[in-house]
């Protein structure tokens, strides 16, 4: 198809995109504003700019249904405690001797069973500080701990990012999210390491004011806790495994209502999914957003211009996949409009090279996770203020998590490569 908008008028609305989204106004209005931008410079035509716009975000509507859907099994999970008495049980299990170990693992699962990633910071943030305090650790090293943790888990879980992924390369869900397994288990390792050593330091100690903060005192047992979460990986895996497809769409909120029905918590359904909602609310508008921006550059020269680059330099096409993640997520501050963006930009550019769709999707995804926590994003400081760090303290972290992301996108690059 013929480029309609040109490569400069597509980077400079996303530049400007990214200006407003530091000067921290609404990211979705500067999602939307930059892409109007950026198409009137880019064509000179207001009217193939406003529909290219509204194309774009209609593309994200299936993506975006099954995201709202999703909150149903994020509100059941941590409003009737499933999501802490998972993380708690695996904490206890690992023991103090294993801190770090035990943080990292818990964040991951509990994000890989269907919780945002800041959330899943979040819930697990109580149990890490208290455990931390008793083993001696460092605010920064359990932080690290947990975000690596919740890296590593959110390239294999149905979250937002991942159902975009899949949506925008027409990938099964489950195959996506099995694809980066080994990636996960490498990012994993990576991020005992690193916690385990700035967990040791002196500076950020926790202290008593850290520990005021108090979690679900009315738990359930683990054996229903992780019942939802297993109903939804059994319905995922259908398809993989008896060519039984249910959609996330019916999946994720089947997961929910279970988990609501086998923790007692059945009287509070609707509690929990207006809870649910509320947390989705947010990455569905910003998908609208990016929509617009995407469908811009997705109709502009860019992705022949980026192509005749990597040619120019010699680098294969392959590569396009997780720089594009890693350049999106970057400028976004969020794995799930970088991931999108890129997605959804240049798709066509790469299945037109010969990259294999679940490969390319699963090295995009990696790619968003390595500099997706700036500080122009919410993530960044969601998950400062769950240990009281200082944005001066925070910041320290980027370059220990953008290793981590790094690490994981590595891997699925060279798994690539070596399948290839």
């Amino acid at each position: 198809m013929e480029a309609q908008f040109s490569t400069i008028g597509a980077l400079l609305g996303l530049i400007l995109a990214i200006i407003l989204i530091i000067r921290k106004v609404q990211p979705a209005y500067c999602l939307i504003l930059g892409a109007l931008i950026g198409g009137i410079i880019g064509s000179m035509d207001l009217t193939l700019t406003v529909n290219t716009m509204v194309s774009g975000a209609a593309s994200m509507m299936s993506s975006i249904l099954r995201i709202l859907t999703s909150g149903i099994l994020a509100g059941a999970l941590i409003k009737t405690g499933s999501a802490q008495k998972i993380a708690e049980t695996i904490v206890d299990k690992l023991g103090e001797k294993r801190a770090v170990l035990a943080i990292a693992i818990a964040t991951m699962i509990i994000c890989a069973v269907g919780v945002f990633i800041d959330i899943s910071v979040i819930t697990v943030a109580p149990i890490a500080l208290a455990i931390g305090e008793k083993a001696g650790l460092s605010k920064p090293g359990i932080l690290l701990a947990m975000i690596g943790g919740g890296k590593a888990g959110n390239i294999i879980s149905p979250n937002p990012n991942t159902i975009a992924v899949s949506e925008a390369f027409g990938q099964d869900l489950t195959a996506v999210m099995m694809k980066n397994l080994i990636p996960t288990i490498c990012a994993l390792i990576v991020t005992i390491v690193l916690a385990g050593i700035l967990s040791k330091k002196s500076e950020g100690k926790i202290t008593a004011e850290d520990l005021e903060q108090g979690g679900n005192t009315e738990l359930p047992s683990f054996g229903a806790a992780i019942i939802g979460p297993l109903v939804v990986i059994v319905l995922l895996a259908l398809r993989p495994l008896a060519g039984i497809t249910i959609d996330p769409l019916i999946a994720l909120p089947v997961g929910g209502i279970i988990c609501t029905l086998v923790t007692e918590k059945a009287k509070n359904i609707i509690e929990y999914t207006e809870f649910g909602l509320s947390k989705v609310i947010g990455v569905s508008i910003l998908l609208i957003g990016t929509g617009t921006i995407a469908g811009i550059i997705k109709a502009s020269a860019l992705q022949t211009d980026v192509t005749s680059l990597l040619e120019a330099m010699h680098m294969p096409a392959f590569i396009l996949a997780p720089l594009s993640g890693v350049l999106m997520a970057g400028a976004t501050a969020s794995t799930t409009a970088g991931a999108t963006v890129a997605a959804q930009t240049f798709a066509p550019t790469l299945l037109s090279s010969g990259v294999a769709p679940l490969a390319a999707a699963a090295m995009i995804h990696a790619g968003a996770t390595v500099v997706d926590s700036l500080p122009h994003g919410s993530f960044f400081h969601a998950t400062g203020g769950s240990v009281n760090l200082s944005i001066s303290e925070r910041m320290k972290l980027i370059p220990f998590e953008a290793l981590i992301g790094l690490t994981s996108t590595i891997a699925a690059t060279l798994l690539y490569v070596i399948a290839g």
